[in-house]
């Protein structure tokens, strides 16, 4: 088949459907820098791979079709950003919370190492046997996953889920406490 320039003008094409195209664009994305985006992208996918076209009126239609994909396309990925962004924000405004209401428990009872210590103790014991000695291994003797894997002759992926079930249960165990282990122990435990 011919190619696209051969049967149309694509500088002539442009020039009469580029203004044309990015008003429609913006009745779907009203930013104007995505809808200018969107036609260029079309444009540029035109010039690359011209479709096999007979006339201007199935041009027009293929040309404001790619708009309408890409235009809803863009939609798409605007509300799944911004669901995301809901997501992590309701996360960190949960945190604020509990970190403010774990700093107005410690105003009135002060604690000082030795008791942080005896906590997380009491905690970790709340933990199954093997959760609790994965969760040592890792978190407090510092010693890789595989390596634990290795030693107690279990998989990575046990390694894992353990490691997740003892953060899961010690963030319940030791909730009104979590700001105050973040500063005697530097090292993530929760």
């Amino acid at each position: 088949m011919e190619n696209m320039n051969e049967m149309f003008d694509f500088e002539e094409i442009y020039l009469s459907w580029f203004a044309k195209m990015k008003h429609f664009a913006r009745e779907y994305v009203v930013s104007e820098e995505d809808a200018e985006n969107i036609v260029q992208d079309v444009f540029m996918e035109l010039w690359e791979k011209p479709p096999a076209l007979v006339d201007r009126t199935r041009l027009t239609a293929y040309l404001f079709t790619s708009v309408k994909n890409r235009s809803l396309n863009c939609l798409r990925r605007r509300i799944m950003e911004q669901k995301a962004a809901n997501r992590m924000q309701n996360e960190h405004q949960a945190v604020l919370r509990m970190n403010l209401d774990s700093l107005a428990y410690f105003d009135h009872a002060p604690f000082d190492e030795d008791d942080v210590k005896q906590l997380i103790s009491q905690a970790l014991l709340s933990l199954p046997e093997q959760c609790r000695r994965v969760f040592v291994m890792s978190k407090i003797e510092g010693k890789k996953q595989k390596d634990i894997a290795a030693e107690l002759h279990i998989s990575i992926n046990t390694v894992e889920t353990q490691i997740g079930i003892a953060y899961k249960k010690l963030r319940v165990e030791l909730k009104k406490y979590l700001p105050l282990f973040a500063f005697f122990f530097p090292v993530k435990i929760l």
